[in-house]
């Protein structure tokens, strides 16, 4: 059934940095995802990282595990070093893992990701994006079910959450609470209260990211650092950074209280 917007609506905001999680939670946020390198859609963070956010904010932390960009085809050292994060920052006090395994027919890889779950023990577990690059995400959802994965993150299989929003609908009611259908992607004040009352979503996910200018006076041309140099159209001279007020704008919108 869709949901009301002004029903009670999760909202987890991704964040790569202390300061990102300290703005999502003076935003309202009710969780964290956090990342490293979010330009490049979000990598394994480090440990210390994990252990500065948590100190720094009293919200639960999930944590990604994606050991590099690209696809989402692990080779058996890559998946291997996956496990190994998956318990680290367990240890290191994440409240859950944000993962995902395809095979390369595009069907999510049963057998990994019935491993990851098992290493995630008693912490909560996502399927992230990962799902957006399946096959047939219908099948793809049962799988999850089968596996008693209890959330996926989704843009309905489209370029942003309210572009999917007819797709994500469907997996609602495919799902019937037996998985949370979390959406993902482009959601923002102006439109997040449509998109759940159009879904029936009770979680939503954002980045909220602007790009603020380098705090460095002296700057080096022509010297990129990488493929993501270009990243906010100002390579090392733009830093990428959570916007408080964006977060605030969606909670509000999400509960009703004007956008």
């Amino acid at each position: 059934m869709p949901a009301a917007a002004n029903a009670q609506v999760l909202v987890e905001v991704a964040v790569d940095s202390v300061a990102g999680a300290r703005a999502a939670a003076a935003g309202g946020a009710q969780r964290v995802e956090l990342c490293a390198a979010l330009e490049l859609g979000g990598l394994t963070p480090s440990i210390g990282l994990l252990e500065q956010v948590r100190a720094a904010v009293a919200l639960p932390v999930f944590a990604m595990v994606r050991p590099r960009a690209g696809d989402f085809l692990y080779d058996a050292g890559e998946f291997a070093a996956m496990l190994r994060d998956v318990a680290a920052l367990r240890a290191a006090g994440a409240a859950g893992i944000v993962s995902g395994v395809l095979r390369a027919d595009g069907s999510l890889d049963r057998e990994r990701m019935r491993e990851l779950k098992l290493a995630t023990g008693a912490a909560a577990f996502t399927c992230h994006r990962a799902f957006d690059l399946c096959a047939d995400a219908a099948a793809a959802l049962e799988v999850l079910v089968d596996l008693g994965v209890p959330r996926v993150l989704t843009s309905g299989q489209a370029a942003s959450a309210p572009a999917g929003a007819a797709a994500i609908c469907e997996l609602v009611r495919q799902a019937r609470e037996r998985v949370i259908v979390m959406a993902g992607a482009g959601v923002r004040g102006g439109n997040v209260a449509e998109l759940v009352t159009t879904t029936g979503v009770r979680e939503v996910h954002l980045s909220a990211t602007r790009w603020r200018p380098s705090g460095m006076a002296f700057r080096r041309a022509g010297v990129p650092m990488g493929a993501a140099a270009g990243a906010g159209g100002g390579g090392e001279n733009v830093v990428r950074a959570t916007d408080g007020d964006v977060v605030a704008q969606v909670v509000r919108a999400v509960r009703g209280d004007g956008r």
